[in-house]
């Protein structure tokens, strides 16, 4: 069974082309143009244990808002395409990811239901030329094209470059562990997600 998921987002803004396969073999091939985003998606991608491709340009001139949320927004709908009616997958999971002095709970539930709980605390800054406040921006289009409740929740942590990236680094783990196949049911007693 292919679980692979391909989207295109245009608009008058951004042009985002999106190729997600769960059960890849760590391909990964990520432009769009912010570098620290580019690093962070890569973390996603390399700890969820899938194969990723994103191509994005956007109006960058104006800021990276625009770009960083239509990724957000092409990627969970090509992750949702990939789960599919998620038949047999383990559904919910749940990480405590360290990055040297920060720690990032990441817990999830491939639900049908989106719900973000953004529980970090980072301050308005630049990491890079990256504008620390749209990784909520990210997780918050992600998660509701995802179809999918995340929680995030910033157990301590002084650094924002590694608080942000332990947020990654554990979301795509609890990405790979929930969308793992562990038998052949709707992980529902209601029969069917969402």
């Amino acid at each position: 069974m292919s679980r692979i998921g391909r989207v295109t987002r245009a608009t008058t803004e951004t042009r985002v082309d999106v190729a997600l396969d769960l059960d890849g073999s760590g391909e990964i091939s990520i432009e769009t143009g912010v570098p620290f985003f580019d690093h962070m998606l890569r973390q996603l991608a390399a700890h969820g244990r899938f194969d990723l491709q994103i191509q994005a340009q956007g109006d960058l001139a104006v800021d990276a808002h625009h770009t960083v949320e239509d990724v957000g927004i092409a990627l969970g709908q090509a992750f949702r395409a990939a789960v599919g009616d998620a038949r047999g997958i383990a559904r919910f999971a749940s990480v405590h990811a360290p990055m040297d002095d920060a720690l990032v709970l990441a817990a999830l539930d491939i639900s049908g239901r989106p719900y973000l709980h953004y529980g970090l605390a980072v301050e308005r800054m630049l990491v890079g030329t990256f504008a620390a406040d749209l990784v909520e921006e990210f997780f918050r289009a992600f998660v509701s094209q995802g179809a999918m409740t995340l929680h995030l929740v910033q157990v301590h942590g002084r650094n924002v470059h590694h608080i942000i990236e332990a947020t990654f680094k554990g979301t795509g783990i609890g990405l790979h562990r929930a969308s793992r196949i562990v038998g052949d049911h709707i992980p529902s007693t209601k029969g069917v997600l969402g």
